[in-house]
């Protein structure tokens, strides 16, 4: 098969590359960038470990051809940190005791991060659904999803101390939610 040219903003960065038609969007994150964050599995979306996010969109990157991010912005574990350290997810996982092994931990880490950029409020129970597409073979659960809900009470604590102005603009972006790309974007959720 021949390569297909690729175009695409990977944790901010831009990314210009010909990738065979066939390689999965995990493979090329993994192999061709370096970014190891994204864990080889379930090989077949069941697990949650190699999600990511494409144009704010949870997505399986064992499921996705490298190719169909084509234009997109994609953001792995690896992006999440901010200039001053660990995200509000990573540092309350930590907190928190939100994962054993660890292989797991970032798949959960990009859908709850998801998650707080949707806007949406989540109770205990909406977690747990939230985090259905992700499975941790160690924890229980519980640890993780007060993990989140320590994350959601830091992320509100730091969205009130913004400016007004600046706020109010956060929250009329589109695509800011998981399944909410922009409108037209790929990865759109079906429903």
């Amino acid at each position: 098969m021949a390569d297909t040219a690729l175009d695409l903003m990977v944790n901010g960065e831009a990314v210009r590359r010909p990738v065979p038609a066939h390689r999965l969007l995990r493979e090329f994150l993994r192999d061709d960038l370096g970014l190891t964050g994204t864990k080889i599995a379930c090989e077949d979306g069941m697990c949650g470990a190699c999600s990511v996010l494409v144009d704010g969109a949870v997505v399986k990157s064992c499921l996705v051809l490298a190719a169909e991010a084509d234009g997109c912005a994609v953001t792995t574990v690896e992006g999440v940190a901010t200039a001053d350290g660990l995200s509000v997810v990573q540092q309350s996982m930590i907190d928190h005791f939100g994962f054993q092994c660890g292989f797991c931990t970032p798949g959960f880490v990009m859908t709850m991060t998801a998650l707080l950029a949707s806007g949406r409020r989540f109770g205990p129970d909406a977690v747990r659904e939230a985090l259905v597409g992700n499975i941790c073979r160690c924890t229980g659960y519980t640890s993780i999803v007060e993990a989140f809900l320590a994350a959601q009470r830091q992320h509100d604590q730091l969205r009130n101390q913004q400016p007004d102005q600046h706020r109010d603009q956060q929250r009329d972006e589109p695509g800011d939610g998981p399944g909410e790309p922009e409108a037209g974007g790929k990865f759109a959720a079906d429903g």
